[in-house]
């Protein structure tokens, strides 16, 4: 037990994070404890400056430090190519692939008829809005192999029929798959090999 309620409070609010129980978050606040000078404090300098600085990119959805990410800043990845994503993590496991060279767009979750959610409460309206006004040649489906991700992909290709070239990921996304948890080879191999909608 910790000697103090400001550590057993650390170790509490690591506990929440994913990953990471009671016993795996008490060894990581005594390892930072023990780094002091080398981890805790620059750790907690970082993690002040991200929360005062941290928001969401306008236009895709991406987490980012001003109100346009980086990627949509690149006039290099204006190439017509649109990634669409569940969360955050899935455009993540995308970059680290280093294989896409597009733009993205974030949903911000699935469509879910048992908790009510609709393509309103999603960025599915934004993404529409985005195709003519960007230039969108190619939509690519890069949702997870879900139901609810399917589900979506499927009312994402219906409002965009006709209007773009749709794709989805090929290869290598197992069926009940999410992104976050593929290695980089998979993600690769299954965005070379997306096919049609």
């Amino acid at each position: 037990m910790p000697a103090n309620r400001e550590i057993e409070n650390l170790i509490e609010l690591m506990a929440k994070l994913p990953g990471l129980g009671p016993r795996s978050a008490r060894r990581a606040v005594l390892h930072l404890i023990r780094k002091r000078a080398l981890l805790l404090t620059p750790l907690a300098d970082a993690m002040q400056e991200v929360a005062a600085t941290a928001r969401e990119c306008l236009n895709c959805g991406n987490v980012a430090t001003s109100d346009i990410c980086d990627i949509c800043q690149d006039n290099r990845r204006a190439n017509g190519e649109l990634c669409v994503v569940e969360d955050v993590a899935d455009l993540w496991a995308m970059e680290r692939a280093r294989v896409f060279k597009g733009r993205y767009h974030v949903l911000g979750g699935t469509l879910s008829a048992l908790d009510a959610v609709g393509p309103e409460e999603l960025r599915i309206p934004k993404l529409l809005d985005r195709i003519p006004g960007e230039h969108i040649t190619e939509v690519i489906l890069a949702l997870n192999a879900t139901v609810e991700g399917q589900t979506t992909a499927h009312y994402i290709a219906d409002q965009l029929e006709g209007q773009v070239k749709l794709t989805s990921l090929a290869q290598g996304v197992p069926i009940g798959g999410e992104l976050d948890y593929l290695d980089d080879g998979t993600i690769s191999a299954a965005l070379r090999a997306r096919k049609e909608v």
